[in-house]
């Protein structure tokens, strides 16, 4: 730290118990100055030659010995005067970063002016301030700091205005060239870690980019704001920078940033700080990191900043949103709300919309120009990767999967938000069915409605092995989706071995269909079994059918639907075993008659049964089933 020592005398003020301080001197005193609770009894002489105030001040009075003046409105009080009178006596003084200001302020309060004296009080300062103070980093952000307590006369003396040139400047220059001290405790990237240069044989010490982060972080709000701005006016420095630094005033700043919580009683401060940081926020995407921005709607949810202010952050996170964590994305619901679920779906619902608006946006910058970049608008499909649409598909499937589990959390919210990805095209659905099956397992008691819309999130043709595994045996899920994933997977296991697939009857078809608004010759209460949830009797049935499947791979080798035994006969046995289990669950649910809706059977039977039907029973509903959750 600077300092500066004025005069030469030794310190000869001395104080009693009543704040009473006096000059120890042969000479009388011949005045008496009250400032705030402090009296000085000091001599006229060594003050009225440099204060113009002073002057002015006696000049009003009797004129006699033991005038007695008041000033209550020095700045920096009694301290501040001490300084300035030490001077007037010639004693040794000290000034340094966190009394200059106060020393300057008062000095001019008191006019200590070089036309009252050559080489007066307010002259000396000024030398030590241009000369050291606002050449020191350090110094420079104390000074400032110090200025919050008389802002007003500091603004108008210019204090405030250079230290912050002063600490822009720094902030600004190469770093190359910072040969100052600075504080620098964060958490170093992987590439910095080796931050130790060889330089002529010798090692020298990296600086990085946002050296000087931590030491801005120690300024108030108002005057953080105002030096980061000029920072960003200045334009030398990057956008990135400028977010690991509001990251290290959000560190220092809100206790429980990290962990989504406000100290208690701090709202209104809190607010402040978080509203000025989103205010501060970079322009460019990628400038902070998606999962900062996340802490920061939590922060902005928790002290109700205003909708401006999230829908501000709302689309910032959208435009990198693939960056994202489940956890981040895991936003309580404020209290009290109208929505008594667990987490704050709406918002990422609206989160996810912005996600999408990128590929809206680029498509309508498309469609102003003619006709020929029209065409490239539809062949491209927007500025969004396959790459950040499968990233985001995968992150809403997850996040599903968490929230689900809350049993407040209404049907609509999760197909909405479901739905809104459906679009990206996904190589598997097990993300889906995960979050379906947590949602089934939580809302045991939804109704078959219901259910046949959650299922239909999911197209069971791009189950994994697994997810098939658990599907067939997952008592939650209705019949019509258990035959469908025992149905795709012979297909895949038919496909493997280069067979054909097998002919189906009709209503089979219509119900794999993906409309599930084919027509069919069934009536109501089938379509509601259909619908119903597969009992522990259908599933071990369908199970123990499929079991008994064998499929043999082109080439020699065997190879099995993954739900199937391990041994191996003619694929023929298999494919034609196929149509039965599918023949003897839709008969078993009663012995009504219907008509033939069934198709010809494949040629690639291989066996001439081309006649061969499967005749599809319209039953009334089941009694006795029941749901089993």
């Amino acid at each position: 730290m600077k300092f500066m020592k004025l005069g030469s005398k030794p310190d000869s003020f001395q104080t009693d118990d009543n704040n009473i301080w006096y000059v120890a001197s042969e000479l009388a005193t011949d005045i008496v100055i009250n400032i705030g609770d402090a009296k000085f009894y000091l001599h006229k002489f060594p003050l009225l030659s440099k204060s113009g105030r002073l002057q002015k001040l006696v000049a009003n009075t009797n004129g006699g010995i033991g005038d007695e003046i008041v000033i209550h409105d020095i700045p920096g009080g009694p301290a501040a005067f001490e300084i300035c009178a030490k001077f007037c006596y010639g004693m040794t003084v000290t000034l340094n970063a966190y009394n200059v200001v106060t020393a300057r302020c008062a000095a001019d309060y008191l006019e200590m002016h070089e036309t009252m004296e050559k080489g007066n009080l307010i002259y000396k300062i000024d030398v030590f301030l241009n000369s050291s103070i606002f050449r020191s980093w350090k110094d420079s952000i104390i000074v400032l700091q110090t200025t919050k307590s008389m802002m007003m006369l500091s603004e108008e003396l210019k204090l405030v205005s250079h230290c912050i040139e002063s600490i822009a400047s720094k902030v600004s220059v190469d770093v190359s060239k910072v040969d100052w001290s600075y504080t620098y405790n964060r958490k170093k990237l992987p590439e910095e870690n080796d931050n130790r240069m060889l330089t002529g044989g010798l090692r020298t010490i990296t600086v990085p980019a946002d050296w000087w982060v931590e030491d801005l972080a120690e300024l108030e709000l108002d005057l953080y704001k105002r030096v980061l701005v000029h920072i960003k006016n200045r334009g030398l420095v990057h956008d990135e920078v400028i977010g690991e630094a509001l990251k290290a005033f959000a560190s220092r700043r809100l206790p429980g940033f990290n962990k989504g919580v406000i100290p208690s009683g701090d709202l209104v401060k809190t607010r402040a700080i978080v509203d000025t940081i989103v205010w501060l926020l970079p322009s460019e995407k990628g400038a902070v990191s998606c999962g900062f921005l996340l802490k920061l709607l939590k922060m902005v949810i928790l002290v109700d900043s205003g909708e401006m202010v999230k829908m501000d952050l709302v689309k910032k996170i959208g435009q990198q949103l693939e960056e994202a964590s489940v956890h981040d994305l895991l936003i309580r619901a404020k209290e009290g709300g109208i929505d008594s679920t667990i987490y704050d779906v709406k918002t990422v619902q609206k989160i996810v919309e912005e996600f999408m608006v990128r590929d809206q946006d680029r498509n309508g910058e498309f469609e102003a120009d003619g006709n020929e970049i029209q065409e490239v608008r539809r062949s491209t499909g927007g500025i969004l990767s396959e790459a950040s649409k499968l990233m985001v598909a995968k992150l809403v499937d997850s996040y599903l999967a968490e929230v689900a589990k809350d049993p407040n959390l209404p049907l609509s919210m999760f197909v909405d938000l479901a739905e809104t990805v459906s679009v990206f095209s996904r190589p598997a659905h097990d993300g889906i069915y995960r979050a379906i099956d947590m949602y089934l397992k939580a809302h045991p008691g939804i109704s078959k409605s219901e259910r046949k819309r959650i299922c239909r999130l999911m197209d069971c043709k791009k189950l994994s092995v697994e997810a098939c595994m658990h599907a067939v045996q997952n008592e939650r899920l209705p019949l019509r989706v258990v035959v469908q994933v025992l149905f795709f997977e012979q297909v895949r296991a038919a496909a493997s071995s280069g067979s054909s697939t097998p002919d189906l009857p009709k209503a089979i078809k219509d119900l794999n269909s993906t409309s599930h608004g084919s027509s069919r010759s069934t009536n109501t209460n089938t379509e509601e079994d259909w619908d119903a949830v597969a009992t522990t009797e259908e599933l071990k049935a369908l199970r123990g059918e499929l079991a008994s499947l064998r499929l043999e791979r082109n080439g020699g080798g065997h190879a099995k639907s993954p739900l199937a035994d391990r041994s191996s006969v003619h694929k023929l046995k298999g494919l034609v075993a196929t149509k039965r289990i599918l023949t003897k669950i839709w008969s078993s649910k009663g012995g009504g008659t219907g008509e033939n809706s069934g198709s010809d059977s494949s040629g690639s039977l291989g066996s001439g049964n081309h006649d061969e039907h499967v005749k599809m029973v319209s039953t009334p509903s089941r009694k006795g089933r029941h749901s089993v959750s």
